[in-house]
């Protein structure tokens, strides 16, 4: 201190001062080892050749499926399988959501039809869609629209009737319309729900496509997967899988990227 001026100094807590190890080190920790007790146990001998296949020969399969073609070509296929069951679905279990969520009269007709239908185990249609539509595309897409409704349907007609009745209130005391209402107040309400519905769906459809692909499939990730599994190719199967892993793994990425740009205004605890 001199002429009565006072030096101030930030103060760092002390927990601040604590030399921590990067969260993406810790995050990594489990997966990495893993796979290095997975090579130990291939190397020793202890887990065969025949019953699971080492990553060093999954990862050298992994770079021949790529380099010939044979990888992309499938997950191309797959994708588009997913993209175009997860659009109609969507628009289907939106849809009908927003007519039971919005009205008593849509939910007296809608709801108890899709309570009953959706209690119906989905891959048990399987047989019923191969009757219907033939063993092509349609099946595949069909099964995968049907897993990816019923998700959407439960969260987003669950947003819409959990909106605080208070902010209802206030802004029809304010003049808003009921479309202005809706716009406004409920849409914005319901959001969480809706990204948490198309979380699950997304879930959903990934595995609606493992089953899909089990009927008569001529490409794709499956038809990979059942071909390994005449010749038991264990290290074939296991890339497939690791890539159906990775592509649920980025479409969960989007949708979470997704969510923090429309919710930025709902603040939530992020843990310590």
């Amino acid at each position: 201190m001199s002429g009565g001026a006072v030096e101030l100094s930030r103060v760092v807590p002390v927990s601040g001062r604590r030399w921590r190890v990067p969260r993406w080190v810790r995050r990594a920790v489990g997966p990495v080892g893993l796979v290095v007790v997975w090579q130990l146990l291939s190397g020793s001998g202890v887990l065969s050749a025949d019953l699971l296949a080492s990553p060093v020969d999954i990862a050298r399969t992994a770079g021949g499926m790529l380099a010939d073609g044979t990888l992309p070509s499938a997950m191309g296929v797959s994708l588009q399988r997913v993209v175009v069951g997860l659009v109609s679905g969507g628009l289907a279990g939106v849809g009908l959501a927003l007519v039971s969520g919005l009205s008593r009269l849509g939910e007296d007709l809608v709801d108890a039809t899709v309570q009953m239908l959706r209690s119906i185990p989905w891959v048990g249609v399987v047989p019923l869609f191969i009757i219907w539509l033939g063993i092509g595309e349609a099946p595949k897409i069909a099964l995968i629209a049907v897993g990816v409704a019923f998700h959407l349907y439960l969260n987003v007609y669950a947003g819409i009737r959990g909106v605080d009745a208070q902010l209802v209130e206030a802004a029809t005391s304010l003049g808003l319309g009921r479309w202005g209402l809706i716009r406004h107040v409920v849409l914005p309400g319901a959001l969480p729900g809706v990204m948490t519905g198309l979380r699950y769906a997304l879930a959903t459809a990934w595995l609606a496509l493992v089953f899909g692909e089990q009927v008569n499939a001529d490409d794709g990730l499956g038809f990979l997967m059942n071909q390994a599994r005449e010749f038991f190719r264990t290290d074939v199967i296991v890339v497939c899988l690791v890539v159906y892993a990775v592509l649920g793994l980025l479409a969960d990425f989007l949708v979470r990227t997704l969510e923090r740009l429309l919710l930025q205004w709902r603040p939530t605890f992020t843990g310590q």
